[in-house]
């Protein structure tokens, strides 16, 4: 692995593109500051799902930029916030 994807939608039919490239096994920051904050609540709760679905991690960096991780990648720092134990993301 030698690269990561920033991508910063401007709505949530972008969506795709961060699936498309968390699904390559590219780990994907998603900067989601140019969102309206129900469709970054959308897009957080679809890439939580894909996150787990593909066994990989989401993390929080700042109040609206996430680090997509896939399995193969260790993400060093503490354990990721926001992940109850069950792994699926708490955004209360």
């Amino acid at each position: 692995m030698n690269r990561i994807n920033t991508i910063h939608p401007r709505t949530y039919n972008e969506a795709k593109n961060i699936g498309e490239s968390f699904r390559t096994g590219t780990p994907v920051i998603m900067n989601l500051t140019e969102m309206d904050d129900s469709d970054a609540k959308r897009l957080v709760d679809f890439a939580a799902g894909l996150a787990f679905g593909l066994h990989g991690s989401i993390e929080r960096v700042t109040s609206k930029v996430f680090l997509l991780s896939p399995s193969h990648v260790e993400v060093e720092g503490g354990a990721p916030t926001g992940q109850s134990p069950s792994g699926l993301f708490n955004q209360s």
